[in-house]
């Protein structure tokens, strides 16, 4: 097994370049999940400069702000910002570790020392390259996906079609009892690969479900029909003994065709677990689904809803506290879309929310409403509901989420059938000229503060605000935003 190459050193002192990855857009085509390498060049489009008013948002502004400007809600701070510094490539996602978080890139992953959040510090940056980097730690093991066909496992493996039989994707696994040195311990080839990966603790072992998609008969180690997740099962003290413990089947009947606006189901792109609660969402292109997992390794499909009108492509969950409520996303335009204007309105690229009723196997999803930012954006600006999480507060549903270049929202369920935004954080298009691929990828709150990992680097945000202060008492030691923590 190669090494990774490991770079440790300060915060970077100059702005990185944006990779400039970029996206083909169709309102009525198939979602792409993720700007994956090899996107054709999106043509320009006429910039909009509508915005719509929002009165709970104090600092609301009528025009788009200027390429690069930050502008905020007057309960919202930047507090700071960590430029890329090595890896140039698409920053992803985040987990977090008592003062540590440790971002995902398509070139491997960053940690950041955050115990002084206005002061963020680079302690290590590991270059294993293998898009999209969706990332979680457990203990003193971090895990990355990777959902690009590679030449081998290695970090030094280089892209390789995957037509050929020995081409491989799936998980990596490091040691991250050193932060400043991780080290590279083994990994596991999963069916598709793994686009994202979600942790379900369990004793001695952790379980991995690894969500991928999109299979094709030319590809020996991804055949149709992909019609569930894979399970690795990674002893915690033992790790090089991870494995494949099974497929589990969630479709058995092959899912959700297609529409002429929603994508066919091919397996999930995502999915959270709530451990305390025993269950699941899954968010899986054309379905979004409930899962019981009582037995961690055979989680077992309670209940499936599917919008063909409105959700082009299932994204991502989060449950409620409670768990009575899920919010599931939509990434129309596969992230790489302009979908934040008045053009496409208020329900498509939104979030759906959903209460849950019932008990046991009787429990069912039930939609109540959308939510999408009132901000419109430009034409030439990516945007979209993406990843977020809770800001845990008694009493409330408070979520942050990042909208691409949308930039962070924070917005208020409690009431389901009028959810809010109550906050924001919005950095100016990358370009005025052509849409452009950037903005947050992830962004979640983590122990009094809002971590987005943006394609400027990793933004540190603060919210100042009666409704979200009480969230400040709540400190956690481990957060994966896709292994949901109960608070209290």
């Amino acid at each position: 097994m190669h090494r990774p190459r490991v770079r440790r050193g300060r915060i970077g002192v100059t702005l990185a370049a944006l990779t400039g990855l970029l996206a083909t857009y169709a309102l009525s085509g198939t979602a792409l999940a993720t700007p994956d390498d090899g996107d054709t060049p999106v043509a320009p489009q006429d910039i909009t400069t509508e915005r719509l008013q929002d009165p709970d948002a104090a600092g609301t502004t009528d025009a788009i702000p200027g390429v690069g400007e930050v502008v905020t809600s007057r309960n919202v701070t930047h507090v700071a910002n960590v430029p890329k510094n090595a890896l140039q490539a698409t920053n992803s996602d985040l987990a977090f570790q008592d003062h540590y978080v440790f971002a995902g890139n398509y070139d491997g992953f960053v940690i950041h020392d955050i115990s002084r959040p206005s002061k963020p510090k680079i302690v290590a940056e590991v270059l294993c390259p293998g898009g999209q980097g969706d990332i979680s730690v457990s203990g003193d093991l971090l895990f990355l996906s990777v959902d690009s066909s590679r030449s081998d496992d290695s970090c030094n493996s280089v892209a390789q079609s995957a037509t050929i039989k020995d081409s491989w994707e799936g998980i990596r696994i490091f040691d991250i009892s050193d932060k400043r040195n991780p080290k590279y311990v083994s990994a596991v080839e999963t069916y598709c690969g793994s686009h994202t990966n979600t942790l379900v603790p369990d004793g001695k072992n952790v379980y991995v479900y690894v969500s991928s998609y999109y299979p094709d008969a030319s590809f020996p180690d991804c055949q149709p029909p992909h019609n569930g997740i894979s399970i690795v099962k990674v002893p915690r003290h033992a790790p090089e003994r991870a494995e494949v413990s099974s497929f589990e089947v969630l479709f058995p009947d092959g899912g959700f065709p297609g529409s002429d606006r929603g994508s066919a189901t091919s397996g999930c792109h995502d999915i959270t677990a709530y451990p305390r609660l025993k269950i699941a969402a899954g968010a899986c292109m054309g379905d979004g689904i409930l899962m019981d997992i009582s037995k961690p390794a055979q989680p077992r499909v309670i209940d499936r809803v599917q919008d063909a009108e409105h959700f082009a492509f299932w994204h991502s969950a989060t449950f409620s506290q409670d768990g009575k409520k899920v919010v599931f996303t939509d990434e129309l335009g596969g992230g790489g879309g302009a979908t934040c204007n008045a053009r496409i309105g208020d329900k498509y690229g939104a979030n759906g929310i959903y209460h849950i009723t019932g008990k046991g196997d009787r429990r069912r999803l039930e939609f109540q409403s959308y939510f999408k930012i009132p901000r419109h954006q430009a034409d030439t600006e990516n945007c979209v509901a993406h990843n977020g999480s809770l800001i845990p507060v008694r009493g409330r549903d408070i979520m942050v989420q990042s909208w691409y270049q949308g930039g962070v929202s924070i917005w208020e369920f409690t009431d389901s059938d009028r959810p809010e935004e109550i906050g924001y954080f919005d950095r100016g298009p990358v370009s005025n000229d052509a849409l452009t691929f950037g903005g947050s990828w992830s962004a979640y709150y983590y122990n009094g503060y809002i971590y987005s990992n943006d394609q400027q680097g990793l933004d540190v945000l603060r919210i100042d605000d009666p409704r979200t202060n009480g969230a400040r008492g709540v400190k956690l030691t481990e957060l994966n935003a896709q292994t949901q923590p109960s608070y209290w």
